[in-house]
């Protein structure tokens, strides 16, 4: 089996109307060249096996959170990216998808969203399952999409996020 799951991250605490436009370009930089420089470094392997799995991590922020501009631009031009990978792969057997996780329960969300802080209930009153997602969670959306199983899917976000993102474009 031939694939890769690009999963990189940085965001930034800002207001649209403060964006640094030289953090902004970092911002992009880091979230989205990595997955396409690795996934060009795959791809001739996946041509020769006619199979390949791209899964690329983006966010629930992607349907709009106050304060994650810079980063939710990013994971939305991610998002695009793996559309037009799915579209011009296909005919390749390579699939392309991407997984949009919604708050989970991590040590880093946790040492920025303490039990008990603000923080943590504003999160949660915008998932309606009332509770946080699990690493595991995520994982499992992923080794599925990498499973033969998922091989008439490509194209598509999978949002892996209690609900989150029902209601919202």
């Amino acid at each position: 089996m031939v694939g890769i799951v690009n999963n990189v991250g940085l965001a930034r605490h800002e207001r649209v109307d403060t964006i640094d436009p030289a953090v902004f370009a970092m911002v992009m930089d880091l979230n989205v060249r990595p997955a396409l420089q690795l996934t060009l470094a795959l791809l001739p392997g996946m041509r020769a096996a006619r199979f390949g799995r791209i899964i690329n991590i983006t966010s629930l922020v992607t349907r709009g959170l106050a304060f994650r501009s810079s980063y939710a631009a990013a994971k939305a031009a991610l998002e695009s990216l793996t559309r037009t990978m799915a579209i011009e792969l296909a005919a390749d057997g390579i699939t392309a998808n991407a997984v949009a996780p919604g708050p989970t329960e991590t040590e880093l969300f946790r040492s920025n969203n303490p039990q008990g802080s603000e923080g943590e209930a504003r999160y949660l009153s915008r998932v309606p399952m009332r509770r946080f997602g699990h690493p595991s969670e995520v994982a499992a959306a992923i080794a599925f999409l990498a499973t033969n199983a998922a091989a008439f899917i490509t194209g598509q976000t999978l949002f892996v996020d209690g609900g989150a993102s029902l209601g919202t474009l």
